[in-house]
């Protein structure tokens, strides 16, 4: 049903344009456009790729967009002005032909002057860390609880050759290719920066090693007080204010949080209480690097919304400061489609938890309807190729 006449309609001929850029900027795929005035449109089909459909309700999203980048056109959908019975395929779309949309969807001029002073007053000093850790991981163990799985992991997870396996038993997967990573042994004392929920103290400790876990959630250090883990400790501990030498290091989607500021600071602590020769066993989430410089310069959706002070890595020139910082760089291995597949199945959970009532009932809608979009979000990025999820070992020189 098209949208009510507004003084917005004065305003198509400009908006029509901002669709012609797109248009010119998907390379691959394509977007079949129901426009407010109810005329349709194909933008983009110029070579096989996802066919995202999308109805554009009012004028008004498509201004969200140009002003506010991916949060305005998150507010957008919030507001019922654009809809798509599967928004994976429009962000997959978005995430494939990242490099020649460019600067298409990114905010510009004031806002983005505005939503960069939001982004600094969240930078990851140690007081600002942990306020941005407590927004996003202390909602509530029952609230991950609901549709994580059952070791809690709140990472990608390694699936089979064919995804045939389960959640759970992707992400046990997971945790023992970390664990292999650090070549320690029963008895070994591996220090855990950012432990999550537990899972991979708990595979460690199965396994005979010695874990000093560290977080700056309070509720994920009572998840894992709660498990009892032999030969396990958790603190409410800053990576910088660590001490001591260990024979390992693990740090799963942890350095997400840090910070471009701060990545220096971080490898500079692996490498101050790594023993000579040891590994630290790293996973982390990369954006590409073509398209770095333009991402950090804003503060996209998931900054905006979800989670304050979070810098997905440039690998390049993390790999750099893990170099200068005596690291050897070892065995690389990338597997964004696996996370493709972990945020979907999350999705499905997180569905069947809202479904059957499952959520905390301190969650309203309009939460709810954040979550979803998130994971749809992220999902999208993986399946485009914008996004990638890696492990690497960092040997110490």
């Amino acid at each position: 049903m098209p949208a009510r006449p507004s003084l917005l309609g004065l305003f198509a001929p400009m908006f029509i344009r901002l669709l012609d850029k797109i248009d010119a900027g998907l390379a691959e795929g394509a977007i079949e456009l129901r426009q407010p005035d109810g005329r349709t449109r194909l933008l983009g089909g110029r070579l096989p790729g996802p066919i995202a459909q999308v109805d554009l309700r009012s004028w008004r999203s498509l201004a969200r967009l140009a002003i506010g980048g991916s949060s305005g056109w998150y507010l957008a959908w919030t507001k019922g002005e654009w809809a798509s019975p599967d928004p994976v395929v429009l962000f997959e779309l978005f995430g494939r032909n990242r490099r020649a949309l460019g600067e298409t969807g990114r905010a510009g001029g004031i806002p983005r002057l505005a939503k960069r002073a939001f982004h600094w007053l969240h930078r990851n000093s140690r007081a600002g860390a942990r306020r941005n850790i407590e927004a996003h991981y202390d909602l509530g163990n029952d609230f991950y609880a609901a549709w994580l799985d059952l070791s809690l992991s709140y990472s990608s997870a390694v699936f089979d050759a064919d995804f045939g396996d389960s959640l759970e038993a992707a992400q046990q997967r997971k945790l023992a290719t970390v664990l292999d990573r650090t070549a320690t042994a029963p008895g070994d004392r591996i220090l855990e920066i950012g432990c999550g929920w537990g899972s991979f103290a708990a595979q460690a400790s199965a396994a005979g090693r010695q874990v000093d876990a560290i977080t700056l959630s309070a509720e994920q250090q009572q998840s894992v007080e709660a498990r009892g883990l032999a030969g396990v400790t958790v603190a409410l501990t800053d990576y910088r204010d660590v001490r001591g030498t260990y024979d390992g290091v693990a740090s799963i989607e942890m350095v997400e949080a840090v910070g471009q500021e701060y990545w220096g600071a971080y490898l500079a602590t692996i490498a101050r209480v790594l023993k000579p020769g040891g590994r630290a066993a790293i996973q982390y989430i990369a954006i590409d690097d073509a398209i770095f410089d333009s991402y950090a310069a804003n503060v996209d959706f998931v900054q905006a919304h979800v989670f304050p002070g979070g810098m997905l890595l440039s690998e390049r020139r993390f790999r750099a400061l893990a170099d200068a910082a005596g690291f050897d760089w070892v065995d690389q291995v990338s597997f964004g489609p696996h996370y493709a597949e972990t945020l979907r199945r999350w999705r499905d959970h997180f569905d069947r938890a809202v479904e059957s009532g499952q959520l905390p009932s301190r969650f309203d809608r309009a939460f709810i309807d954040l979550w979803r979009y998130y994971l749809m979000y992220c999902e999208g990025g993986f399946r485009g190729g914008g996004l990638s999820v890696a492990q690497v070992t960092l040997v110490r020189r």
